[in-house]
């Protein structure tokens, strides 16, 4: 026993897990690893330098024996004289509110209880007794949901959680170099009589089968396979370690805190490493989750493949996430989020040729020039498809343009013949096969004369106003969102 306690300390010491804490708060469920936790940490807390203090949450799902664990918790902490906290909560009924499982709710309500009561106390952090036993079964859970290089390093023995109503804690693992088989014999060396879960045992729950169906089976195969598991965690946790000093570097560049939610520059990701740009969408995503719960490889192979999108583009996450596709931007948030870069446009608004024109939201230069003289960022043939630095430029031929020309927003029923085709077609039907989104599209910006649409601003300049080789004089347009 003297010689698991020397491991747990040097474990904890090697880990850096506790320092200078005044109060370290304790998780504990009253079976045995939770139990063996305790009571190691009860003789180490001196040379560690903390106190202790026990959290304890009946979930509600076992009757009487809920109950019962939570008696047995409430003696052992005052038989070790240390103080505790024990609640109940009816997880079932959070759960139901919640739609999530049954395994999720429990976690989700035992972190709120365990974040709350850390609060309480000015503790920054909470033990549990996660197990090696439990790691092996960690990281099985992750590779068969296809969680990526992070799932395949299992729990960490240091962990921030956090979340926007409790704030932030370390959440520390000392146990997670000792087996489930040590724990119990700890307890019985030191007549602790610990709780047995019997949901523990129920083929119910995915990490019951794995520990006791599948695991057997891969021994079979390789009696080591525990072994070699956490040596593959172990790798990938040097490996993704390497990854996220690679996106800390970029992190700036590419990130901009908003207030509600996170917004990416799509340019600067879409030019990164494939294996970059994985590890800073699920860093984006951990910011504003505090945790990567629920969070797949899947989650984030269709973010990468929605950064390529159309515009308007919006994907549904885990807990409420939404991904937005924007022009040159994507931003990460919770709930809903008005997508359009465009402000509301009333009314029609005279263009001043040439010269400046003030817009709601809008600045819009116009310059007459010469063919072949080029205004900066200007080609002979922007024709208004292409976007730069926030800005839309296009040129047209001054004689086909007229020098009355106003900005307004659509109308019903009006068309508009596009560059390249033919014939005139709705402007409804242009903005489908555009596909700009549908909320998009009474807001963006059309240049008209009295002979009718010369350019779908972001989109494309009319057939008839192109610059021809035949054009005496350029007219430039430049729309700049202010």
């Amino acid at each position: 026993m003297e010689s698991l306690k020397q491991r747990v300390f040097e474990f904890i010491q090697k880990d850096g897990l506790i320092q200078g804490e005044e109060i370290l708060l304790v998780g504990v469920s009253g079976g045995p690893d939770s139990v063996c936790l305790l009571h190691i940490l009860c003789q180490l807390k001196e040379a560690l330098g903390v106190s202790l203090h026990v959290a304890h949450l009946d979930h509600m799902l076992r009757g009487a024996d809920s109950a019962a664990d939570a008696r047995y918790v409430s003696h052992l902490a005052h038989r070790l004289g240390i103080p505790a906290t024990v609640e109940r909560r009816d997880v079932k009924v959070f759960r139901a509110e919640h739609r999530l499982s049954l395994e999720e709710a429990a976690r989700e309500v035992r972190y709120d209880f365990f974040a709350r009561v850390a609060e309480s106390l000015g503790a920054k952090r909470i033990a549990l007794g996660h197990t090696q036993d439990d790691q092996v079964e960690t990281i099985l859970m992750h590779l068969m949901r296809g969680t990526g290089l992070g799932g395949l390093r299992g729990m960490q023995p240091i962990t921030l959680w956090s979340s926007p109503e409790r704030g932030a804690f370390w959440v520390v693992r000392p146990l997670l170099e000792v087996t489930r088989k040590e724990t119990e014999e700890y307890c019985s060396a030191c007549d602790l009589e610990p709780r047995s879960d019997f949901s523990n045992f129920s083929p119910n729950f995915l990490r019951n089968r794995l520990r006791y169906e599948l695991i057997p089976i891969l021994r079979s195969y390789n009696p080591n396979v525990s072994a070699a598991l956490l040596r593959t965690a172990r790798a990938a946790a040097a490996d993704f370690s390497f990854f996220e000093q690679q996106v800390s570097q970029v992190w700036q560049q590419v990130v901009t805190e908003q207030p509600n939610g996170l917004l990416l520059d799509s340019e600067a990701i879409l030019s990164l490493h494939p294996a970059l740009k994985r590890h800073l969408l699920r860093r984006v995503l951990g910011e504003i989750l505090g945790e990567l719960t629920d969070i797949q490889s899947i989650h984030i192979e269709k973010m990468m493949e929605a950064l390529s999108k159309p515009a308007g583009k919006r994907l549904s996450l885990p807990r409420g996430l939404v991904f937005y596709v924007g022009y040159n931007t994507c931003l990460v948030t919770k709930g809903a989020y008005d997508t359009c870069p465009f402000p509301p446009l009333e009314g029609e608004h005279r263009l001043n040729l040439p010269g400046d024109t003030a817009l709601p939201g809008w600045r819009v230069r116009a310059s007459i020039v010469p063919p072949g003289e080029r205004g900066e960022g200007f080609s002979e043939r922007s024709i208004g498809v292409r976007r730069a630095e926030g800005a839309d430029r296009a040129c047209f031929d001054l004689d086909e343009t007229g020098m009355e020309l106003v900005v307004r927003g659509r109308k019903a029923g009006e068309r508009f013949q596009p560059l390249g085709m033919r014939e005139p077609k709705k402007l409804q039907d242009f903005m489908v096969d555009a596909k700009i989104p549908r909320s998009w599209r009474d807001r963006v910006p059309l240049v008209c004369s009295p002979d009718g649409i010369l350019w779908v601003v972001g989109w494309r300049i009319a057939e008839r106003v192109k610059v021809k080789d035949s054009t005496k004089q350029v007219l430039h347009l430049e729309f700049e969102r202010v």
